[in-house]
């Protein structure tokens, strides 16, 4: 009798926890895609249903026109081109460098090292608002130690180029592991390098490999995990990067600078509509370009999510 009451506890509390569970999920993933779901209906929506009192989600015409008219208002081909050659190849580039600077932090010991490990953490505290002014005029005036400065006296006249709207303002960051959030990308990879165990590099250096063979054969293959988070964050800061793009671009505007320009007098002088029509479409157009700005990157995530998945399984590392 008291086993059969101790099931039907038991049974109870299991059900219980069950729907506490499912509550809470179902809350979260409302939470999560109400957003998603409110900018795909009003993008599909007419001037009409947005007028209409009577339409609060099913719009009663679709109207798909909201995407030409938002890509025509954005220049998408030409923004995303700027995009991916700006701040994506730069974000590829700063993935690279940022694995190898961790990987010399984590299992080598040299003179100043504690240094630049400081530096890295500083580089992470330090919001990029607080550096902009003085890498504005270092990139408006390049220059190496004063070398160029010295020259510059000598000819009588100033040498030092200006790398201002062009590629360089990110791929030279980049390349030196200090782009948007690098120092966080080389502390990760550090503390996870960290945790390898150093028997399979032991391993590759009695069979005679390198210290770079074994970072390419042993120590890329085996992280994995690391290597597709860091890989998610960095494409994903950079392609919503902001603030950088609208300092260091004038002319080459990303998707995310044009996206945060866009008003009803672009939509007026780029669309040739008249202001009333502009201010009817103006919703509609917006929610459209905002949906065509995060869809690279929900498409991205879908891709990349069953790698990292497959980069866990098969990392070969255990405990």
């Amino acid at each position: 009798m008291n086993i059969s009451k101790h099931r039907v506890k038991s049974f109870s509390v299991a059900i219980f926890a069950n729907l506490c569970r499912y509550i809470f999920l179902i809350a979260f993933g409302f939470v999560l895609l109400y957003p998603f779901l409110y900018i795909i209906i009003n993008s599909l929506k007419s001037p009409l249903d947005f007028l209409d009192p009577s339409v609060q989600w099913a719009p009663k015409q679709f109207s798909f026109e909201n995407f030409n008219m938002a890509i025509k208002a954005l220049d998408f081909w030409r923004s995303l081109g700027n995009t991916l050659f700006y701040q994506i190849g730069a974000s590829l580039v700063q993935f690279l460098a940022c694995m190898v600077a961790a990987y010399g932090l984590a299992r080598f010991e040299f003179k100043g090292k504690r240094i630049l490990m400081g530096i890295m953490i500083l580089s992470i505290i330090v919001p990029v608002m607080m550096t902009i002014v003085p890498n504005y005029i270092n990139f408006s005036k390049i220059d190496f130690l004063g070398i160029l400065g010295l020259v510059s006296r000598l000819v009588g006249r100033d040498v030092r180029p200006n790398l201002i709207d062009t590629p360089w303002v990110f791929y030279l960051p980049a390349i030196t592991g200090v782009g948007i959030k690098g120092g966080l990308f080389i502390y990760i990879f550090t503390q996870f390098f960290k945790g390898l165990p150093k028997e399979l590099e032991e391993a590759a250096w009695i069979d005679g490999a390198g210290s770079w063979k074994t970072f390419l054969r042993i120590i890329i293959p085996s992280s994995g995990a690391a290597a597709i988070t860091v890989l998610i964050f960095s494409i994903v800061w950079h392609w919503n990067d902001y603030y950088l793009a609208q300092m260091y671009l004038s002319d080459n505007q990303t998707l995310s600078v044009v996206l945060g320009s866009l008003n009803e007098d672009t939509i007026v002088n780029i669309l040739g509509v008249g202001l009333d029509l502009a201010r009817m479409n103006f919703v509609s157009i917006v929610f459209a370009a905002c949906l065509l700005g995060i869809a690279p990157m929900i498409v991205f995530y879908l891709i990349i999510q069953r790698k990292f998945i497959a980069s866990v399984a098969n990392s070969g590392i255990v405990g």
